[in-house]
């Protein structure tokens, strides 16, 4: 395997520390103090965009006319540094890795670079792709995914893809990458590795590198 994708948001750090609940709390004031949404609509439109686009921008986008750069400028605009510390293992298991790394993320290259820092770790990656990689098509769905193997310049084979979220593996299995799930839950069939954490990825991935 030659390129390591990570997600960024509860894969890179664990779910434990919330961090989503501030960008949570954020688009939901900007939906109804920008968008003038009512607050009693703002939850079912929220699972409507989710269940139909993948996030939430999308719907915005396409039934609002929002400007997608205003929106993720608003939702990210948190603490991370009340959520999120160094993580000195972390760092050391992405060093040890020989691989080219790279960050695929729903949300902006701004909270990742953020996310990053805080971690102690944004030197750790060659780039960073983020939602606007396929015009704010998220992950799910296939375009993101082929715009990120086109500017890392490989094929889906050549990588790895490590998640917490399964729907997102599955299309990368889909794809032909092998597919690494962090978390906890159970293991579907299009998961190659089932992981509780992130930091414990060395050991599997050095078994990777082994199979002929």
């Amino acid at each position: 395997m030659d390129v390591l994708i990570f997600d960024l948001d509860n894969t890179l750090y664990p779910p434990e520390k919330e961090l989503f609940s501030l960008i949570d709390v954020r688009i939901n004031r900007y939906m109804t103090e920008v968008v003038g949404i009512p607050d009693q609509e703002v939850d079912a439109l929220r699972r409507q965009y989710w269940q139909r686009y993948g996030v939430t921008l999308q719907g915005l986008i396409r039934h609002h006319a929002v400007d997608p750069e205003e929106y993720l400028t608003f939702v990210h605009d948190v603490d991370v540094h009340s959520r999120i510390e160094p993580d000195p293992h972390l760092r050391l298991v992405l060093q040890t890795l020989p691989h080219r790394k790279a960050v695929f993320t729903n949300g902006s290259l701004c909270h990742a670079d953020r996310v990053l820092a805080a971690l102690g770790i944004e030197d750790m990656f060659e780039t960073i792709y983020d939602i606007r990689v396929a015009n704010y098509r998220p992950k799910p769905f296939p375009d993101p995914y082929h715009a990120v193997l086109t500017h890392l310049d490989v094929t889906a084979e050549q990588c790895i893809m490590i998640e917490d979220n399964r729907d997102n593996l599955k299309t990368a299995k889909k794809l032909g990458m092998g597919t690494v799930l962090v978390g906890d839950g159970e293991t579907p069939e299009y998961v190659d590795v089932h992981l509780p954490k992130t930091v414990e990825i060395l050991d599997c991935i050095s078994s990777w590198d082994q199979k002929p």
